[in-house]
């Protein structure tokens, strides 16, 4: 008795992968798992009536948490990909982990997914899986399944697979963001209905200011108020979402080399990385700020890949460990015609001083303005004097020429 554990949605995909992984695989059992990681209710309703409908087993799996926690890292890791924080490649890992877990303790021979072979979330999901035992299994990829397929094997099999936007778009929506694509948002030449957007309302002449607080570069606060990261984070995606903060459509690179639209809402996450970055402005030195951004570029790379249980990622959270422990205080920022700016912010550890920066002292530490005129006859040496040698030389350059054209002529 073989039994295969299905990353399930109830969706079109992983509903037409039910049929065929006893059919075309030959499995006995195909059991359900879904993992929560802030899909709205009626996604969780649907997936159980479609594997009550399919006669499946299906376990539905709380992972809220770890993945705020995971959101939250990449908070301190000033986490964007293209320009975009990153939300899908955060939730994949999770999910893939908690199914794995599933999988194994069920007894399972194999695991499936029911990506396609053009996206990225396979090889998230694949990087996870295949350390382990289990065989890997993926439908869509490997049969070459299109969704005009998948739509006629439904109806053919009479499957539970519901209409409406399903057909249209393929939207994943999670905790920290919500996506997208397909339909004719697959031309880069069309402009999208306010009918896809679904948690940013149209940006509007209103404004607020929203106080976060953080502490050890983590989010901890809103307006005043200590909340746990999931709550923290639904609260925040409410406030941000109705100043239609956290909007962005764009063409992005997969790492399969293809480029795609993609349209995202991200009010939260845009909120709180605007704010973490402010903070960090005020509490690091020149030096760590020149520095700082090659570590979150790396880090981003590794969770767009879905590689953030790697060797190297673990390495960069030892560094962002030590950098945020002086990224506590709290930031106020201005939600306004669908944009987010800082406007203010203090914390203990900030390397500022009002009274060096002011124009109306005289001396800075000790330090006499006058002493400065050294640093500034020094400043631009090696420029002004490559500009002089430059100039020289041209001028040299110039008087051959001229006095070989002199002897020409005689």
């Amino acid at each position: 008795m073989t039994k295969v554990a299905l990353a399930f949605s109830g969706g079109l995909d992983t509903t037409v992968c039910v049929p065929l992984l006893k059919e075309e695989y030959g499995y006995d059992e195909v059991m359900a798992v879904t993992v929560d990681v802030g899909q709205p209710e009626a996604e969780f309703a649907e997936a159980r009536e479609t594997a009550d409908a399919l006669g499946l087993e299906i376990h539905v799996v709380d992972a809220k948490a770890e993945f705020a926690s995971l959101c939250f890292d990449s908070v301190r890791a000033n986490a964007t990909y293209q320009g975009y924080p990153l939300g899908t490649a955060l939730a994949r890992p999770v999910i893939a982990e908690a199914i794995l877990d599933v999988a194994e303790a069920q007894d399972c021979d194999a695991i499936a997914h029911g990506c396609t072979g053009k996206g990225n979330d396979q090889l998230r999901f694949e990087t996870v899986w295949r350390g382990s035992d289990l065989e890997v299994v993926a439908p869509v990829r490997e049969l070459g399944l299109t969704r005009e397929w998948e739509v006629e094997y439904a109806a053919e099999r009479d499957l539970p697979v519901e209409a409406g936007n399903e057909g249209t778009w393929s939207i994943d929506t999670n905790l920290w963001s919500r996506s997208v694509e397909g339909g004719d948002l697959e031309d880069p030449s069309h402009v999208p209905s306010e009918e896809i957007y679904e948690w940013t309302q149209t940006p509007s002449a209103g404004e607020e200011l929203v106080d976060i607080e953080f502490e050890d570069g983590y989010p901890v606060g809103l307006n005043g108020e200590l909340l746990d990261p999931v709550d923290l984070i639904e609260n925040l995606n409410a406030l941000a979402g109705a100043h239609g903060v956290g909007r962005t459509d764009m063409l992005e690179d997969r790492m399969l080399g293809l480029k795609v639209r993609e349209n995202y809402e991200h009010p939260a996450a845009t909120v709180l990385l605007t704010a973490h970055e402010a903070l960090e402005q005020l509490v690091f030195t020149k030096t760590e700020r020149d520095f700082k951004p090659q570590i979150d570029q790396q880090w981003a790379e590794q969770a767009y890949r879905g590689l953030v249980f790697s060797p190297l990622t673990e390495s960069l959270n030892g560094y962002l460990d030590a950098s945020q422990e002086k990224v506590t205080g709290t930031v106020t920022v201005k939600l306004q015609g669908g944009g987010v700016r800082p406007v203010a912010r203090e914390s203990e550890y900030g390397v500022y001083s009002e009274n060096a920066a002011s124009f109306n002292t005289e001396t800075v530490n000790g330090i006499e303005q006058a002493d400065a005129t050294g640093v500034a006859k020094y400043h631009g040496f090696q420029e002004r004097l490559a500009n002089q040698v430059t100039e020289a030389a041209e001028k040299e350059d110039e008087e051959e020429k001229a006095t070989l054209s002199t002897d020409g002529g005689e």
